[in-house]
């Protein structure tokens, strides 16, 4: 590790803590349906929060004119309101908190002449990765203020899936600088990591859409979907066209979270056998290592949040390990790329 590059890796290493908590916080509005609490979007003032029964009073107003409101949660009292203002609110703050540790930093270390060509480059892919997220946010909210009390688990998944990989993204320029001398590559070895890098992202995608779908309330069995069935009969005759189960039906996209469980878990043993064959430095095995004992805690939170039908904080945990998953991983293809 440079000793100039320090003050750098520890920026890089913040945002990639900031986005855990955001991904951590966004679990939590996700589970507790406070998604769509704040109708509206202000990008100054919507930092602050009602300060009076009046202020409360006209954010309540503006959430009754909309759908989840009127077909939902019809009835709800104003302190009921406030609890699920709070996530929301609190998720926004901390995107825009983000958004501020990325930009003020990278533009001192810019004056101060203490990032590469290189590392500005891929600095400003991250700052268009944040605003990106910042938009697709937004954009997934106006689906539910709509027809429909919810948002489009499409928009759900764009969402999730691109703060998990700017994250990765964030992760793996902090691991240049902390380990910025090349070794000889086993090409075969890293595209497979990537290969199972790609797979754990699709499972991240569905994990999305279970959550938008709320599938994860029904089938609350395993390892069968239900009682002698591997494969629920309504996870590919619920919709017509019949792919159209897998994608937007509650038992097909539940189905294919599941089967991709095992893939994963799959994927992983197989790094694991295939570079124990090999001679690996520290931190290649510690990656590894690492990636097998993620994995198996993971599937035993996957197997536990279908059976006790999702309860917030096992839902939310579980998230949270998908999110260690993934750093391991990034951190394991990192090792055997570099």
């Amino acid at each position: 590790m440079k000793k100039d590059n320090n003050a750098v890796i520890y920026w890089l290493l913040t945002g990639c803590i900031l986005i855990f908590i955001m991904v951590i916080v966004g679990g939590i509005t996700r589970l507790t349906h406070s998604g769509l609490s704040m109708s509206n979007y202000k990008l100054i003032s919507g930092t602050i929060p009602p300060m009076n029964e009046v202020e409360w009073n006209e954010a309540f107003d503006l959430y009754k004119q909309y759908p989840e409101y009127q077909k939902l949660n019809y009835g709800m009292s104003l302190e009921e309101f406030k609890d699920i203002y709070f996530w929301e609110w609190i998720h926004r703050v901390i995107g825009r908190f983000i958004g501020l540790v990325f930009i003020i930093p990278f533009i001192y270390f810019l004056v101060r002449k203490r990032l590469s060509s290189s590392t500005i480059k891929k600095a400003i892919i991250l700052l268009f990765m944040g605003g990106f997220q910042g938009f697709l946010g937004w954009y997934m909210v106006k689906s539910g203020l709509v027809d429909r009390p919810d948002v489009s688990h499409y928009r759900l998944a764009a969402h999730l899936t691109t703060a998990f990989l700017t994250f990765s993204y964030t992760f793996w320029v902090a691991l240049d600088l902390i380990f910025p001398n090349k070794k000889e590559i086993n090409t075969k070895i890293r595209n497979f990591i990537r290969l199972s890098f790609v797979v754990l992202v699709i499972q991240i995608v569905y994990g999305a859409f279970v959550a938008g779908l709320d599938a994860g309330w029904i089938h609350n069995h395993w390892p069968m979907m239900s009682e002698g069935k591997f494969i629920h009969e309504t996870a590919y005759s619920e919709l017509n066209p019949v792919y159209l189960n897998f994608i937007e039906g509650k038992s097909g996209v539940q189905f294919v979270h599941r089967t991709l469980a095992y893939i994963v878990v799959a994927f992983v043993l197989a790094i694991w056998y295939k570079t124990s064959k090999l001679e690996l430095t520290k931190w290649q095995g510690k990656g590894v290592n690492l990636l097998l004992i993620i994995v198996g805690f993971q599937f035993l939170l996957g197997v536990l949040t279908i059976l006790l039908a999702v309860p917030v904080w096992l839902g939310v945990l579980h998230q949270v390990g998908a999110f260690f998953l993934l750093s391991a991983m990034v951190f394991t293809l990192h090792r055997f790329s570099k």
